[in-house]
């Protein structure tokens, strides 16, 4: 089964895609949740995610052990994995630069090896300005572009999420020519 990583901006659509191709198959559905309630907001945000997902569905709340989580799912479960944007804060913070891209082309790996379905989260934050408060905005930025990447060339299927609606994203060679 593929792996498929959606990305796009915030609020386009992307977890609300990810559920309906979770709910869409027949296999068990495990969702990885990265998020931590660091304050009132976050965790009401946190629980109106929660609501929107069946009971049935197994959570597990992982901000930064990304391997293990999704090792504790059966090889043909379904994993929706959300998000990589907050993961990759927390493994930052954690890990550091280096070893964030270490731990992230060893999860992709993992994740593309498995034979259920795996959807995967993120978001793009580098289609606008090079942030100006500071190294560590850029420094995340910069991040969270070649996390991405990582992900989207062990992915089976990219869609970019504009407004609710989804790009399928071809790969291409190191000249820019479209791959099969």
């Amino acid at each position: 089964m593929p792996l498929v990583l959606l990305i796009g901006g915030a609020r386009s659509g992307k977890s609300a895609l990810a559920l309906r191709l979770a709910r869409e198959q027949s296999a068990p559905v495990v969702f990885i949740a990265t998020a931590q309630a660091g304050d009132a907001e976050m965790a009401a945000r946190i629980a109106a995610h929660a609501l929107e997902r069946p009971p049935s569905w197994q959570t597990i709340e992982e901000p930064l052990q990304l391997q293990r989580a999704i090792d504790q799912a059966a090889d043909g479960d379904c994993v929706v994995l959300d998000c990589l944007t907050l993961w990759s804060a927390n493994a930052l913070e954690a890990l550091g630069v280096a070893e964030t891209e270490e731990h992230a082309k060893a999860t992709a790996r993992a994740a593309a090896a498995r034979t259920g379905l795996t959807i995967v989260v993120t978001n793009e934050v580098g289609l606008g300005i090079v942030p100006t408060d500071g190294a560590l905005s850029r420094t995340y930025r910069d991040l969270l572009g070649r996390v991405n990447a990582i992900w989207a060339d062990a992915a089976d299927r990219v869609y970019l999420l504009i407004a609710g609606r989804a790009l399928a994203l071809a790969k291409t060679d190191a000249l820019g020519e479209l791959l099969p």
